[in-house]
């Protein structure tokens, strides 16, 4: 089962992330000050889930019940996962995965040979 605690120790075992309280609810794990992940709260173990994806999975993962563009950034290929059944345990690994080497790759070439990333 996906839950806010499984979310939080998955995005907390790369190398540099941070996380940081937004709007009171909301779970934000960033690499450099770049989110790549967050879960906004409705109840103490129940989160919707947001991460970046590739467009190509991003189209594939809209298709699907209860994954939705994110709202505001969703131009950029990010969705939410609204409810926790709606992704694998293995397939849910993989996009924040992905979601924080994509974020990760685009951070300015010198602050990634500061990280070693």
């Amino acid at each position: 089962m996906i839950d806010v605690e499984t979310t939080w120790r998955l995005c907390l075992s790369f190398p540099h992330v941070t996380e940081d309280i937004k709007r009171g609810n909301a779970l934000l794990f960033r690499i450099c000050g770049k989110s790549f992940g967050d879960v906004s709260f409705i109840s103490n173990t129940e989160g919707q889930f947001s991460f970046q994806c590739m467009p190509e999975e991003f189209s594939e993962l809209i298709e699907r019940d209860n994954i939705v563009p994110a709202p505001y950034v969703a131009r950029y290929h990010r969705v939410t996962v609204a409810r926790d059944e709606a992704l694998m345990v293995a397939e849910f690994r993989r996009f924040i995965g992905n979601s924080y080497d994509l974020v990760s790759a685009k951070l300015p070439a010198k602050v990634g040979n500061q990280l070693g990333l």
